[in-house]
């Protein structure tokens, strides 16, 4: 990385965008330290920023309760101070409040020559969606400057960003320059949220903002780097999206930028989501030690997509493709299984159902005598799937990917114990239509001549095949009204009221709804999925299970 000398009268700031694990403080701290030498050997930086509570890992949840886990983060603090003799640090940690108090704040500190040299503590505490910072934090009441080499520096942490008081508080203190750190995750149309907030507060206040974000999954979410600087209504460097990286800034006592390091696109549309898919399987699977993944591939889309994205996210060697045929398994599905598994090079089984499905039906024949065929012997099938997937994933240490959709979690079209077992659920967020939409962007960004996802699993109608000519729209509605109903409740709360008032059929938006509601049971048991909404199924939405609810 070549950098120009900094010119005089200014300081070189570096903006570290790292990943980090929650719990790991010392491995933390290890990136942070490692990072911080190469920022003052490769860039000559003199102040390195790091995201918020980089040595927990964001959100370290009910870790911050455990005394020993705060006696080891501080004890990394210490690591870290001793090795920023000749680079100021400034790194998000908790702390006490005061050293004997049994109050945390969310902290950034700034160490500078071995030594903390002042503390800020983040004001605004987000208390919605998926953040819970006030059962653990009290927050803040003051701003925090401090100038290094003649260059007044203002601290705010993530949220304080989103209110106007905590930099114009700075700003009266005589910052120059906004230093924020953050771990904002990640959902659809974020990026343009932040940069016009950020440029508001910038507007309002003069001084230019150093946004330093944190990269990477973390259960349920992905954080999507894109850090960046800013002045005036104007990105001028941009970090890269879903990987770490190191960039730089040059910044005068007056606050002006004098020289800035190169920046990087941001991928937009399908290629975002795409790209926080991949991170959040990657991620997962590697937090959690497993040494790949299983799953069953039915020939249909969204096991295809959620194959494709886990070779992307692991390689092809770390992925195990089964096929599990039925009696109603076409011989379409079976062939497009074995094409797409062939394509992108992946091991793929054959374990016929037949024989257990067969067994439970005959175990069960006593008491079921007399009762017609239903949804209980399609659901047999799923679990018989499911028994033996979790088997395989128990057998060679990997974990089972689970292939439903939002779609389908919303409405409860998902059996439990059955197609809803496994570790991890890549596509738990993400409705049909964006399937199907994702599944067109990655073939037509391919890098061979040969399509990751055969044309014909794209095109073909949707089927669970559980059933003889069974299609999903036998019981559900076409997929972009399912999905506008979904999006209309789930994410934005709309009334049924507000729905059919917006041109949604009435009689469909009042089964969905009913759907979506008594569902809710299912989607509680559900593994984590990753969250690319603003409002996925998991911890930023907890609607009661039992519930006399009844929506107008």
């Amino acid at each position: 990385m070549n950098c120009p000398e900094t010119q005089a009268g200014s300081i070189r700031i570096a903006l570290a965008q790292i990943g980090t694990q929650v719990g790991n403080c010392v491995a933390n701290a290890d990136r942070v330290i490692e990072t911080l030498q190469r920022a003052k050997q490769e860039l000559n930086a003199r102040v390195i920023v790091f995201p918020e509570l980089t040595l927990t890992g964001y959100p370290p949840e009910d870790l911050l309760l455990r005394a020993d886990f705060l006696a080891q983060c501080n004890a990394q603090i210490a690591r870290i101070a001793a090795a920023a003799q000749d680079i100021a640090v400034v790194i998000g940690a908790p702390q006490r409040r005061t050293p004997h108090s049994t109050q945390l704040i969310n902290a950034a500190l700034v160490i500078d020559r071995g030594q903390v040299i002042a503390h800020y503590a983040k004001r605004a505490l987000p208390n919605y969606g998926v953040f819970d910072e006030k059962r653990y934090f009290v927050p803040g009441d003051a701003a925090c400057v401090v100038t290094i080499d003649g260059v007044a520096l203002g601290i705010t942490i993530c949220e304080d960003i989103w209110e106007h008081e905590p930099i114009a508080d700075a700003v009266a203190a005589g910052a120059k320059v906004i230093l924020s750190l953050n771990a904002s995750p990640y959902h659809r149309h974020k990026t343009h949220d932040r940069t016009e907030v950020v440029a508001q507060r910038i507007q309002a206040s003069g001084c230019p903002i150093v946004y330093v974000n944190l990269v990477g999954g973390q259960d349920e979410l992905v954080f999507d780097g894109r850090s960046f600087v800013a002045t005036g209504a104007h990105v001028v460097s941009a970090l890269a999206a879903f990987k770490e990286d190191l960039g730089w800034v040059d910044m005068a006592a007056d606050g002006q930028i004098t020289a800035h390091g190169a920046s990087h696109p941001w991928p937009q549309g399908e290629a975002e989501v795409y790209s926080a898919l991949t991170t959040g399987i990657h991620d997962y699977v590697g937090k959690n030690g497993f040494n790949g993944v299983v799953l069953g591939l039915s020939g249909g889309i969204d096991s295809a997509l959620v194959l494709t994205l886990a070779v992307d996210a692991l390689g092809a060697d770390n992925v195990l493709a089964v096929r599990m045929p039925s009696r109603y398994t076409s011989q379409m599905s079976l062939d497009d299984a074995a094409t797409q598994c062939a394509t992108l090079g992946v091991r793929c089984e054959t374990l016929s159902i037949e024989p257990v499905f067969n067994t439970l039906r005959e175990t069960l024949s006593p008491l079921f005598a007399g009762l017609a065929e239903d949804a209980t012997e399609e659901n047999l099938q799923a679990r018989a799937r499911g028994v033996l997937l979790m088997a395989l994933s128990n057998k060679f240490g990997r974990m089972l990917l689970t292939t439903g959709n939002k779609s389908e979690m919303a409405v409860g079209y998902a059996t439990l114990y059955g197609d809803m077992a496994g570790g991890f659920a890549p596509i738990k967020d993400v409705p049909k239509t964006l399937v199907y939409a994702l599944a067109r962007w990655r073939n037509a960004n391919r890098t061979t001549e040969f399509l990751p996802i055969p044309t014909r699993i794209i095109e073909r109608e949707p089927s669970a095949e559980l059933r003889a000519d069974q299609k999903d729209s036998d019981a559900l509605p076409a997929y972009d009204l399912l999905d506008a109903i979904i999006i209309a409740f789930v994410e934005e709360d709309q009334s049924v009221a507000d729905m059919i008032a917006s041109g949604l059929d009435e009689t469909i938006v009042r089964r969905i709804v009913r759907l979506i509601l008594i569902n809710e049971y299912k989607r509680r048991q559900a593994p984590p999925g990753i969250r690319i909404s603003r409002r996925a199924f998991g911890r930023d939405r907890r609607y009661p299970i039992s519930s006399g609810f009844k929506p107008d």
